[in-house]
């Protein structure tokens, strides 16, 4: 090897420097560029997981803010505020649900640089929430056909090399649940569309032990109409496993009509019982349709994914996602987005106009945020851990598509920033077509994100590989 005396590094240096000075002094950009190149080839390597992925893109604000799929692509950070609300019947209110396609060939949803999504697994039946278990196992409720799947990838390969039923003859199932909390579950908790269930369950069960157990057997039922009728039930433990909540959607729009106060009387609701199913209260109420619902895993306190109402035009009423408040109100059906009245329920209820909250996280109307996590593993990079990863449906209410993605909100010290950043994109097509809606997501146990899929009936696996390889390859 040949050593170069101190004066001649020092002359090479300064040739260096003169170089680079020239071009930039021209406009040689080819040179410059080259320069800045055999610059970067000597730098130290890319940073390693525990790192950013890339650095965060300005936020948007206001009316750009509001955007719609054509604005969407990972990275893309939103804050939406009170100040941005729209007045009611501002723009019209449409019937513009998606159209369904096949998945195009070789499509794959987007993820930030440095993020590789594949096909976990493909041919389900509508699948909806998603679980992991304590020993990785993935549980998969597929609400159509009644029934709870199990998935196994012992290898850690990417790929199921299990894929069966676990339980069938359930009621529109959604949520689910293992208990109690930690390494050593005794039973998996289901939510029905009109009850909670349990089976007895260790970890590595492939199938369910005995009959169901019923553990609430009133829960109000939902059909499956548009705009209403919210039928998804969610189900979350406390940390110690003390508590054991369940989410009730509401089952009209708006409580138009006098005759449905009856009706909804058990309906917009967040219920804590005991995890025997007694001890019923109710922990927070005027939530339209808190579909999902999940416990932050260092604070412990209780957070929602929150389909607001519909019929208001383009932008009104925001969804939402928030920790949840013991008592709180969040002013369904009379207001929304704190003390704002609804006008088909103009000058009622004015006693409770100081009582409503604001939510934490306000998203794009008309959303359909639907399941939602933590993300508690180690593998993404360290900015990303104890945030919430929200799935949105996509839009029906409204004259250009929103949704159809998967949003990451940042939290800090326990508290949600106040704005959120799409994650997952990609479904749907340049033609304004969808062939995806994403509705659950879980955190695999060797830190992967999983995201179930009901428009093209499967799983997505999102891991994270460095910016330093290729993301978003098919396997």
């Amino acid at each position: 090897m040949i050593r170069l005396s101190k004066d001649e590094l020092r002359r090479q240096r300064r040739a260096r420097g003169r170089a680079l000075l020239a071009a930039i002094a021209c406009g040689g950009a080819v040179a410059a560029a080259f320069y800045a190149a055999r610059s970067r080839a000597a730098s130290p390597a890319p940073a390693p997981a525990s790192a950013p992925a890339s650095a965060p893109k300005p936020v948007q604000t206001g009316e750009a803010a509001l955007g719609d799929w054509t604005t969407d692509a990972p990275g893309v950070r939103r804050r939406i505020t009170t100040r941005e609300l729209a007045k009611p019947f501002a723009t019209p209110s449409v019937d513009n649900g998606p159209r369904m396609v096949p998945r195009p060939a070789g499509a794959l949803p987007q993820a930030p640089a440095g993020f590789k999504v594949e096909e976990f697994a493909a041919g389900l039946n509508n699948p909806r929430v998603i679980r992991a278990a304590p020993n990785g196992d993935l549980f998969v409720a597929e609400s159509r056909p009644g029934q709870i799947r199990m998935l196994r990838d012992a290898d850690g390969d990417g790929k199921p090399e299990m894929n069966q039923v676990f339980a069938t003859g359930l009621r529109q199932p959604f949520g689910i649940a293992f208990y109690p909390p930690g390494p050593a579950p005794t039973h998996v908790y289901v939510a029905n569309t009109d009850s909670v269930v349990r089976f007895r369950y260790v970890n590595g069960d492939t199938s369910a032990r005995a009959t169901e157990e019923m553990i609430v057997d009133n829960i109000s039922g939902g059909g499956q109409l548009r705009g209403g009728g919210h039928w998804t039930r969610d189900i979350a433990f406390s940390r110690d496993g003390r508590k054991m909540y369940v989410s009730v959607g509401s089952r009209s729009n708006v409580m138009e009509r006098p005759e449905l106060e009856a009706v909804e009387e058990r309906r917009a609701r967040i219920f804590e019982y005991t995890p025997d199913g007694k001890n019923e209260r109710v922990f927070a109420w005027g939530i339209r349709n808190p579909v999902g619902i999940a416990v932050h895993p260092v604070t412990g306190d209780l957070w929602t994914s929150v389909n607001e109402r519909d019929g208001l035009g383009d932008h009104l009423v925001p969804d939402y996602v928030t920790r949840v408040q013991d008592g709180g109100f969040y002013g369904w059906p009379w207001y929304y987005i704190g003390p704002n009245q609804d006008p088909r329920h103009e000058g009622k209820r004015a006693d409770l106009r100081s009582k409503v909250l604001v939510p934490d996280v306000l998203l794009q109307s008309h959303s359909a945020s639907l399941a939602m996590t933590f993300y508690d593993g180690r593998q993404f990079p360290r900015d990303y851990q104890y945030h919430a990863f929200a799935a949105e449906h996509g839009s029906w209410n409204r004259a250009r598509r929103t949704g159809y993605k998967v949003v990451r909100i940042p939290i800090r010290g326990g508290r949600a920033t106040g704005e959120y950043e799409d994650f997952l994109t990609g479904f749907v097509t340049p033609e304004g077509n969808v062939w995806g809606r994403p509705v659950g997501v879980t955190v695999g146990k060797n830190g992967a994100l999983l995201v179930s899929d009901d428009g093209a009936n499967m799983i997505w696996r999102v891991s994270y590989v460095g910016t330093n390889r290729t993301a978003n390859t098919a396997r």
